[in-house]
C-alpha cells in the first residue's frame, strides 16, 4: 500500500500481474491492466469534461500528488492544453483561491516561526539529494500583488516545467515557501487562509531570516541551485545581488525574463533583416522584468561591439509617472542605469511619439495599456513595429494578439505573456507563441545541474537567449511565431542547458570537466515518464 501511496514509483492500475505478485499489489488493485497510454487518454478524456480551469487545475495536482510519471506523460504529450493549466494564466486564479482548493502539502513551508531550527526543518525533507529549489516569499505573485503563502502554487507550478520542460528528475525538486506574513488585509481576514496572520517582515528579521535560509539550504543538500521567483522590487534586486557570487542562484524574474525576451528581439530583427544593435526598445514598467530585460540587452550589445553607454541608449523605460529621465529626483537605483538626458514626458503614448522607438515591451502588469492609439502610432512610425505583451495573467496582458494584429494592419512582431488563439487577418493566418520564462528557466536549471555549477552567470542567460533564438525556424517565423513550438520545448531546453554547461566550463564554475558531446551529455540526464518496469 505505501507504493501506491508513493507518486514518485505509484503507476496505480499500470502495475503488470507480474509486479503485482512480487510487490504484494494483488487484492489492491482492480484486476485489469491498463498501458500508460491508455491511462493518459482516460485522463485526458476526464480532464476536457471539466468546464473551469480552476477544476482542471486542481484535477491535474490531485494526479501530480498520486502518480508523478502519468501526470508528467500527459503535460509533455499534450503541452499546449496542459501548461496553460499548471502555469500561466490558471495559475494566478489558483494562488487566489489557494486556501478554499488546498488538498496536500507539496513542497516545504518555511515560516517566519521557524527562525534558528531551518536547518531541523530541512531535514524533514523526504530527498536528500536535491538538485534546485525555487523559493517565493510571496509578495508579488505575477501580476496579482502580495497574496502571502498562497504563493506556493507559483513554485509548486515552476517546477512542474521544471521536469517536463527539461527532464529535471521530480526528485531533485523542492518548492519553498518563505512565509514571512502578509500584508494583504482580504489574506489576514480569511479563516481558510493557509499562512501566518502578521505583518511582512522587513529589514534586518527578514534578512536574518533569509539568510539562515539560504545558509540550512546549502548545508542540507550541497550544491543545489536556488531560484528566486516572485520577490517584490524592494528585495529582488539585493537578494540577487547579495547571493550571486556565494552560491548558484538567479531570479527568474529578472534573468529569465530578459533571455526570453531578448530571444524574441533576436527572432524578430532576424524577421525584419535587421540589428539589435539598430533597435530602439521603449519599456512599458521600469521593475525586475525591464531593467532586467535592458541589462541582458546591453551585454549582448557590448558582445556585438557596441560601447556600453552607446548600448544603454538603445533602453528607455516609461514607469508610472512617466519616461524615467536623468531629471526626476524619485528613481529607485536599479532604474537611473536607464534614466537618459531628456524632457519629462508624462504618458506611454506621448513617449513612443517623442522617441520612435522600433519596440514597445510590456512587463508592467497593466492591462489593455497597448490600446488602439498605442499600436496604430507604432505601426505609423515603424514599417514592422515589435509589440511584446508580456505581462499575465492573461487580465494583465498589455493587448491581446488579435489588437497587435489588427492595429498595426498585420504587420507587428508579437510575442505575449499569456496564450493567445491564432489570429486570421487578410487572408493570412497568425500563430502568437508566448515570450514565456518556460522556454528558459528549464534548460538553464538542467544546464546548472549538469554542470555542477557553483555559480549562474549573466553570460548563461546570454547563451540561453541564443540557444532559444537558433531554435526558431523560418516556418515559425514566417506565421508571425518568434518562439518555438511547445512541442519542442525538451528538445530546445537540451539545447539550451548545453550552452549553459559551455559557458560553466569555460568560466571555471562547473564540477564536471569539459565534454565533447555536450547534447548527448545533458540528454543523457533528462527525466523519461514512460513507465519502467519493477521486476
Amino acid at each position: 500500500m505505501a507504493l501506491l501511496h508513493n507518486p514518485l514509483r505509484n503507476k496505480g492500475t499500470g502495475f503488470t500481474d507480474a509486479e503485482r505478485a512480487a510487490l504484494g499489489l494483488r487484492g489492491l488493485l482492480p484486476p485489469a491492466v491498463l498501458t500508460q497510454d491508455q491511462q493518459v487518454e482516460r485522463t485526458m478524456g476526464n480532464l476536457r469534461q471539466l468546464t473551469s480551469a480552476l477544476d482542471k487545475f486542481v484535477a491535474l495536482n490531485a494526479l501530480h500528488d498520486r502518480n508523478e510519471a502519468l501526470f508528467f506523460r500527459c503535460v509533455i504529450d499534450y503541452p499546449d492544453e496542459i501548461m496553460p493549466l499548471i502555469y500561466t494564466p490558471t495559475v494566478g486564479l489558483a494562488c487566489q483561491q489557494y486556501g478554499q482548493i488546498f488538498q496536500r502539502p507539496r513542497g516545504m513551508f518555511v515560516s517566519a516561526r521557524d527562525r534558528g531550527r531551518l536547518a531541523e526543518l530541512f531535514r524533514n525533507w523526504p530527498e536528500r539529494k536535491v538538485g534546485i529549489i525555487v523559493v517565493t516569499d510571496g509578495e508579488r505573485i505575477l501580476g496579482l500583488g502580495d497574496l502571502g503563502a498562497n504563493g506556493m502554487g507559483i513554485p509548486v507550478g515552476k517546477l512542474s516545467l521544471y521536469t517536463a520542460c527539461a527532464g529535471v528528475r521530480p526528485e531533485l525538486c523542492l518548492p519553498v515557501m518563505l512565509d514571512v506574513g502578509t500584508n494583504n488585509p482580504a489574506l489576514l481576514a480569511d479563516p481558510l487562509y493557509i499562512g501566518i496572520k502578521q505583518p511582512r517582515l522587513r529589514g534586518a528579521e527578514y534578512d536574518a531570516l533569509f539568510d539562515e535560509f539560504i545558509c540550512a539550504a546549502q548545508a542540507a543538500f550541497p550544491g543545489v541551485v536556488v531560484q528566486f521567483e516572485d520577490f517584490a522590487n524592494l528585495n529582488a534586486f539585493r537578494l540577487l545581488e547579495k547571493y550571486r557570487d556565494r552560491v548558484c542562484c538567479f531570479n527568474d524574474d529578472i534573468q529569465g525574463t530578459a533571455a526570453v525576451a531578448l530571444a524574441g528581439l533576436y527572432s524578430a530583427v532576424r524577421a525584419n533583416r535587421a540589428r539589435l544593435a539598430d533597435q530602439r526598445l521603449l519599456f512599458l514598467g521600469a521593475g525586475e522584468a525591464a531593467t532586467g530585460i535592458c541589462d541582458l540587452v546591453v551585454a549582448a550589445l557590448a558582445g556585438e561591439g557596441l560601447p556600453e553607454a552607446e548600448a544603454r541608449r538603445r533602453c528607455w523605460l516609461v514607469d508610472s509617472k512617466g519616461l524615467v529621465v536623468r531629471s526626476r529626483t524619485d528613481l529607485a537605483e536599479h532604474k537611473r542605469r536607464y534614466a537618459h538626458e531628456h524632457a519629462p514626458v508624462q504618458d506611454f503614448r506621448s513617449a513612443i511619439e517623442v522617441l520612435g522607438p522600433t519596440a514597445i515591451i510590456g512587463v508592467a502588469a497593466v492591462g489593455q495599456a497597448f490600446n488602439r492609439q498605442v499600436l496604430e502610432t507604432m505601426a505609423r512610425v515603424n514599417a514592422r513595429p515589435i509589440v511584446f505583451a508580456l505581462s499575465n495573467p492573461t487580465s494583465q496582458a498589455e493587448c491581446t494578439a488579435e489588437e497587435a494584429y489588427r492595429w498595426t494592419e498585420g504587420r507587428a512582431l508579437f510575442a505575449c505573456g499569456s496564450p493567445f488563439e491564432p489570429v486570421t487577418l487578410g487572408g493570412q493566418r497568425f500563430v502568437p507563441r508566448q515570450g514565456n520564462n518556460s522556454y528558459i528557466f528549464p534548460g538553464v536549471g538542467l544546464g546548472l545541474i549538469a554542470a555542477q555549477a557553483r555559480r549562474a552567470s549573466d553570460a548563461m542567460f546570454l547563451a540561453a537567449a541564443r540557444a532559444l533564438a537558433d531554435q526558431v525556424t523560418a516556418k515559425d517565423l514566417a506565421q508571425g511565431s518568434l518562439y518555438p513550438a511547445l512541442s519542442r520545448v525538451r528538445e530546445v531546453s537540451a539545447h539550451i542547458a548545453a550552452a549553459v554547461v559551455k559557458v560553466a566550463v569555460a568560466e571555471g564554475v562547473a564540477g564536471v570537466k569539459r565534454r565533447v558531446r555536450l547534447l548527448e551529455f545533458v540528454r543523457a540526464q533528462m527525466y523519461d515518464p514512460h513507465y519502467r518496469s519493477f521486476v
